[in-house]
């Protein structure tokens, strides 16, 4: 059996991937030849992008998915496990931004930017590797999207830095204890990249400067060595790396896909 046969019945679960990142990731993944279940908040844009991803050839479904919840998130595994089988590859992709003067932060904007962007990497990855039965297999990819944010501060960008610099140690943490075990972890941390998220991060830095959205773009790019903003199918190439078989000792690891922008 060749190796492409058997990345056939590789299965691989992405959160958030109805948009920029996540969809580049899904459709990248089954294009490698996976099996892919998407996940999102709205069961319409889910939908939408399963048929989208369907039309091109690519076997994928999905459903709807809250990361924030602990029993929807069971319910989406399981869901994945019914329709594809054990879970072979977790993408943790689904995130939020938020931030502002620190000292202005209400509790409920913090705690929902915590339990967006990195509550739900926990969660997930513990529902995939019992529900989805990855602790029973001796080969995994858990790919967890970080940011260069989860190594440097971020200005007004207090609770979307705390929660990506916990995904990296969670990462960390994890890579190292399921490496017997023949599962790697490993976090991809995007700098600046392309997508409807990195669009409403640069009107709220307008609104916090008094600017327009032009120069604050003007402003990040000036910040990036390559010059221009990271595409999502740049960011997604390096998860479809970590998935594949010629990735099995690169663990615990927070690579950049970011232009240059951290050399870190």
């Amino acid at each position: 059996m060749t190796d492409q046969t058997d990345q056939v019945q590789r299965v691989a679960v992405v959160t958030g991937a109805t948009s920029g990142i996540g969809l580049a990731v899904a459709r990248l993944l089954a294009g490698q030849g996976h099996r892919v279940f998407i996940g999102a908040r709205s069961a319409e844009n889910v939908a939408a992008t399963v048929k989208q991803l369907t039309d091109e050839g690519l076997d994928v479904d999905g459903a709807a998915v809250d990361v924030r919840d602990k029993a929807a998130i069971r319910t989406w595994i399981q869901t994945a496990v019914d329709r594809y089988g054990t879970l072979d590859v977790v993408v943790n992709n689904a995130g939020r931004s938020g931030g502002g003067v620190t000292a202005d932060i209400a509790d409920e904007l913090w705690d929902d930017v915590i339990d967006t962007n990195l509550n739900s990497v926990f969660r997930v990855t513990r529902e995939a590797l019992t529900t989805g039965g990855m602790r029973d297999k001796n080969r995994g990819r858990i790919i967890n999207i970080a940011s260069t944010a989860g190594k440097q501060g971020v200005v007004l960008g207090a609770p979307y830095s705390a929660s990506k610099h916990g995904v990296v140690g969670f990462t960390k943490a994890l890579g190292n204890e399921l490496a017997p075990t023949g599962i790697t972890v490993n976090a991809v941390c995007p700098g600046y990249v392309e997508t409807p998220m990195a669009q409403r991060v640069r009107q709220g830095y307008a609104a916090a400067y008094d600017t327009d959205e032009a120069a604050i773009l003007e402003k990040f790019q000036a910040k990036i060595p390559l010059g221009r903003y990271s595409t999502p199918e740049e960011v997604a190439g390096l998860v479809g790396y970590l998935a594949s078989d010629t990735a099995a000792s690169i663990t615990s690891q927070a690579l950049n896909v970011c232009g240059g922008l951290g050399n870190f």
